[in-house]
């Protein structure tokens, strides 16, 4: 936990994921995908081992001490590089729009960058979408645009095709082994 005169940054606690929540759905409005989250409350305190369990990410909560209210709020996780080793991932970073311009995105992103240090990870990383004013905030404290650095580009692999390519595993398959090597072959369907 971090204090100074005008904000706290902490761990979120149990009481704090409903904010979170209402502040992840704001997020998604803003980035024009409102229908985006299905996280319940239940799921995220879940993942954020509030319950008792494995922490998948970490989560955080800038606390307006004025009104001791949460204003944003950070979602990270431990990642892995085969390049480098263990980084730190950035999910989310968000400031309700009636409390930004006084600093509060600049402290979630100290305080993460951090938390990064702090683990010993040689890098922060995080997506930004490409019409996003943000953009320009991040790259202000040193963010590199790795897609036009380098041309990486980021892709996923939604539920349903998920799901149908973990299918396409319990498909019958026939294994013959020859001297020191295997050969598969996709039985007809």
């Amino acid at each position: 936990m971090s204090k100074s005169e005008e904000f706290t940054f902490r761990r979120a606690r149990a009481e704090d994921i409903k904010d979170v929540l209402s502040m992840i759905q704001e997020l998604a409005d803003f980035e024009k995908m409102s229908n985006g989250p299905q996280l319940t409350e239940a799921d995220l305190r879940r993942d954020a081992g509030l319950t008792g369990g494995p922490e998948y990410c970490e989560v955080y909560v800038l606390i307006d001490n004025a009104i001791s209210q949460a204003i944003g709020y950070s979602i990270c996780y431990k990642a892995y590089s085969t390049w480098q080793g263990r980084y730190f991932f950035v999910e989310d970073i968000y400031v309700r729009p009636e409390h930004r311009k006084r600093g509060a995105g600049k402290r979630i992103f100290l305080e993460v960058s951090a938390r990064a240090v702090e683990l010993k990870c040689p890098r922060l990383e995080f997506n930004v979408l490409e019409w996003n004013p943000a953009r320009k905030f991040y790259e202000s404290l040193g963010a590199v645009d790795l897609t036009a650095k380098e041309g990486w580009h980021y892709y996923r692999v939604e539920e349903q095709q998920l799901a149908k390519l973990a299918q396409d595993l319990t498909r019958p398959y026939m294994l013959r082994v020859h001297c020191n090597y295997v050969i598969f072959y996709l039985a007809s369907h």
